[in-house]
């Protein structure tokens, strides 16, 4: 159902997703300018898809099982965005485009926090209604 607490969690995931990320800079370059996810469209394509499996997450409560695989894939998501961060903030070739990071590399921990707990909810609401199918 719609009301449930996984979909405020969801709803957060998505607005930290799609919106924060026009918000807060990802790292400051060696030129002193400011880097969002808009100027390099692999980080903008993973956070807009990272809120589209959220939004389509919690339009799924009907299926609770593909609900938690849509979050589970999600989560995959995340930290595979969050594995280039690493890798482009400790850039190996010694010669880094990274000068100073910014909060907007921290937005796919605060994703994956809210998914788990989604997930978490949602584990717990197919308990509920298994248990309930033990009685009758």
């Amino acid at each position: 159902m719609i009301q449930r607490i996984q979909t405020l969690y969801l709803i957060l995931a998505a607005a930290i997703s799609a919106g924060l990320i026009f918000v807060f800079h990802l790292w400051i370059n060696n030129e002193g300018a400011k880097v969002f996810a808009l100027d390099d469209y692999t980080y903008l394509g993973m956070f807009l898809g990272s809120a589209l499996l959220s939004l389509i997450s919690i339009f799924r409560y009907k299926n609770r099982k593909s609900q938690f695989v849509i979050g589970r894939l999600n989560i995959i998501l995340n930290l595979v965005l969050l594995g280039f961060f690493v890798y482009q903030s400790l850039n190996l070739s010694g010669e880094t485009n990274v000068s100073e990071k910014g909060i907007g590399m921290l937005l796919p921990i605060f994703s994956i926090v809210c998914l788990v707990l989604a997930n978490k909810a949602i584990k717990k609401d197919e308990d509920l209604v298994k248990s309930v199918d033990r009685l009758r």
